[in-house]
C-alpha cells in the first residue's frame, strides 16, 4: 500500500479493530543465531548441529505455534531491521547493509571510513570495487534526512491505533545525529537500550556491559545500571527489564506490542555462567560451550516471557512471533568448532546470500487461530511482516509513504496452518519431512509459493576477501535459487528442495531456468534502482545478471 503524506506519519488515525479483536503482540528476535542453533528442527530432520543445543523453551513455542521452514531474512542486520519496520525489501530500500554508528560513515570494507581505519588505504585502493551509493545512515521517519529511506515505522501505526509500544534491546535502524537512531522517534512509548549499537560491548555485568569510562563507546549497553556487577549476564537483565514494561499496559487494560530484540548472540561471545558448564562438561571447546551457553539465554528469556504471560492471565491473548536477523556467524573464530561449520547443512552464514545467511528460524503462536505444533514450507521474506502484524492487531486503511512490498502471513500462519492440521489428521503428514513438503495452496494463503524473493548484499563485508560471502545478489522463486557472484560475474543455480546445501550448481543443466531467474532478478534491482558496486578500473556498476547472458 502507498498513500502519500508529507510529514513522515500519518495524518489521519488509521481504521481499527474492536478492543476485543485486538491482540497483544510479541515480536521476540534474537541476533545471529542461526536456522539450526536450536534444538527446533526446522528442516526435515534432526541435524547434528540442532543436537548442540537445549532449548526447551523454542520447543515449547514450536508445540503451541506454528513453525515456517522457509522463512528469510537479510544477510546482515540493518536491513532486515529496517525492512520488518518498513515492509520495503532491502534492495529497494537501499539499506543493504548495516548502519555504523557514526553519521554518514559507511560501514563497507570497500570505500567504508570503518574499514579504512582497520585494514589500511593500500587494500582499500587495490580492492577491484568501489563501494555502491547505498542508504548509509538507515531508515528515518522524518524526510530530507541524506542517505536515509523516508518511511513510516511499523510502530508509529500501532501506537495510533492505541497500542502501548514498547522497544527492549537493539534498534540498530541508523546512524548517531538521525532522527531514525531513537526508538522514541520510530512510535515507541518506552525504550530499554535501543540506540544506535548493532552490538553490546559487554554482556558482563563486572564490565558494566561496556560501561567503563576510560573505555566507553557507543557500543556500551546504556541505562542498566542498577544490575552492574550483579553477576547477572546482560540476556537476563534486559529479561528482567522487559518484564517490568509490560506491567502498565497489562493493568491498563491496553493492548501493547513488545519489540524484545536481543543483543545475543551477537559478538562477543562471552559465556552465560549459568549454562555454560554444562556444554563444557559435554566436550564443547569454550568458544563453543561459550556460545552454546549464550544460545540458551535467551531460550530461558523466552520461556520467562511465556511463564509472565500466562501468570498474568494474558497469554491467551497475545500473539508471539519468535525470529532471527539473519543467519548464523559462521566465519567468526570465537565460536569455536570449525569455521563456516555452524549452520550445516545450509551453506556459510551471516554476510552471504547463499542459505546459512539468509535462512532464519521464524514461529509464530496465536492461540484460536492458529493450529499448533504444525509446519508450512511457503518462502517468506522479512518484509512480510509488516504487513501481518498491523493485519493481526486490526490496522486497516493505514497511510504509509514508502511502497510496501511484503504480503501479510495472517491466512498462511491461520488457514495454512489448520490445513497442515487436517492434513495430519488424514495421514497425509506423518513426519518433518512429510510436513515440509506439504504445500499450502494460494487459494489458501493469498500467498504465491513460487513468487520471488530477493537477496541483495553488494558489499564487501570484510577487510579481507571471503568466499561466498562478499558481493552478493539472489533471488529464490519456487524450489529454484539464483545466486550472482559479483566478483566473477558468475551466475549459479540450485534446486533447494534436493540440494538444501547449494553444493550442486545446476547452471550448466538448466540454462533456460538460469535466464528465467535472471530476468526476474534483474527486473527487480533495475525498477528499485538498487545499489550496485562500482567498477575501479572503468567506473561502471557492474553489469545486472540479465547483462551477462
Amino acid at each position: 500500500m502507498k498513500l502519500k503524506h508529507l510529514t513522515g506519519l500519518s495524518l489521519l488515525a488509521p481504521t481499527v479493530a474492536f478492543a476485543a479483536d485486538r491482540p497483544n503482540i510479541v515480536f521476540f528476535i534474537v541476533d545471529d543465531m542461526g536456522w539450526v542453533d536450536s534444538s527446533v528442527a526446522y528442516g526435515e530432520e534432526v541435524y547434528p548441529n540442532n543436537m548442540r543445543y537445549n532449548t526447551p523453551n523454542m520447543q515449547r513455542l514450536a508445540s503451541q505455534g506454528v513453525m515456517l521452514t522457509n522463512a528469510y531474512a537479510c544477510p546482515v542486520s540493518t536491513p532486515t531491521r529496517t525492512s520488518l519496520l518498513t515492509g520495503v525489501n532491502a534492495a529497494h530500500s537501499h539499506i543493504t547493509n548495516w548502519t555504523s554508528t557514526m553519521r554518514d560513515t559507511p560501514s563497507d570494507a570497500t570505500g567504508g571510513a570503518v574499514a579504512m581505519m582497520q585494514s589500511g588505504a593500500n587494500h582499500d585502493k587495490s580492492s577491484r570495487f568501489v563501494r555502491p551509493e547505498w542508504n548509509l545512515n538507515g531508515m528515518s521517519p522524518v524526510e530530507g534526512v541524506e542517505n536515509t529511506l523516508y518511511a513510516t515505522p511499523l510502530p508509529q501505526l500501532l501506537k495510533e491505533a492505541g497500542y502501548y509500544t514498547i522497544h527492549v534491546g537493539k534498534a540498530h535502524w541508523a546512524s548517531a545525529g538521525t532522527p531514525g537512531a531513537s526508538p522514541y522517534n520510530m512510535g515507541y512509548v518506552v525504550n530499554v537500550t535501543g540506540n544506535v549499537a548493532g552490538m553490546p560491548r559487554s554482556y558482563l555485568s563486572e564490565e558494566n556491559y561496556g560501561n567503563t569510562p576510560e573505555k566507553w563507546n557507543y557500543l556500551a549497553v546504556q541505562n542498566m545500571t542498577e544490575y552492574y556487577g550483579t553477576g547477572i549476564h546482560l540476556t537476563e537483565a534486559l529479561t528482567r527489564e522487559a518484564l517490568k514494561t509490560l506491567d502498565y499496559p497489562i493493568m491498563h487494560n491496553q493492548p501493547f506490542y513488545l519489540y524484545f530484540a536481543h543483543y545475543a548472540t551477537h559478538t562477543p561471545i562471552q559465556r552465560d555462567p549459568r549454562f555454560v558448564q554444562k556444554y563444557l562438561d559435554a566436550g564443547m571447546d569454550e568458544g563453543q560451550a561459550r556460545y552454546a551457553s549464550m544460545v540458551e539465554g535467551v531460550d530461558k528469556s523466552l520461556g520467562d516471557l511465556l511463564d509472565f504471560l500466562e501468570d498474568k492471565g494474558v497469554a491467551d491473548d497475545t500473539i508471539i512471533i519468535f525470529m532471527t536477523d539473519n543467519g548464523g556467524n559462521a566465519e567468526n573464530k570465537a565460536k569455536g568448532g570449525v569455521r563456516f561449520m555452524h549452520n550445516l547443512p545450509l551453506r556459510n552464514g551471516k554476510g552471504s546470500v547463499y542459505e546459512g545467511g539468509v535462512r532464519v528460524p521464524l514461529m509464530v503462536k496465536w492461540d484460536g487461530k492458529v493450529a499448533p505444533a504444525t509446519r508450512v514450507n511457503t518462502p517468506v521474506i522479512c518484509e512480510d511482516l509488516f504487513p501481518t502484524i498491523l493485519q493481526m492487531a486490526g490496522v486497516k486503511n493505514y497511510d504509509v509513504v514508502q511502497s510496501v512490498d511484503g504480503q501479510s502471513l495472517v491466512d498462511l500462519v491461520t488457514k495454512g496452518s489448520k490445513l497442515a492440521a487436517k492434513a495430519a489428521k488424514r495421514g497425509q503428514i506423518t513426519d518433518q519431512k512429510s510436513a515440509n513438503a506439504f504445500v499450502v495452496p494460494q487459494s489458501v494463503s493469498g500467498i504465491d509459493p513460487s513468487r520471488s524473493l530477493v537477496f541483495h548484499y553488494p558489499h564487501q563485508w570484510k577487510p579481507y576477501d571471503l568466499v561466498d560471502i562478499d558481493f552478493l545478489s539472489a533471488v529464490r522463486k519456487g524450489d529454484w535459487k539464483l545466486v550472482y557472484r559479483m566478483r566473477t560475474r558468475k551466475l549459479e543455480l540450485y534446486n533447494l528442495k534436493t540440494d538444501i546445501g547449494e553444493k550442486n550448481d545446476l547452471s550448466a543443466v538448466y540454462p533456460e531456468r538460469v535466464r528465467e531467474l535472471a530476468a526476474e532478478l534483474s527486473a527487480k534491482l533495475r525498477g528499485w534502482n538498487s545499489p550496485m558496486p562500482i567498477v575501479r578500473e572503468t567506473g561502471k556498476s557492474v553489469p545486472l545478471p540479465d547483462e551477462l547472458l
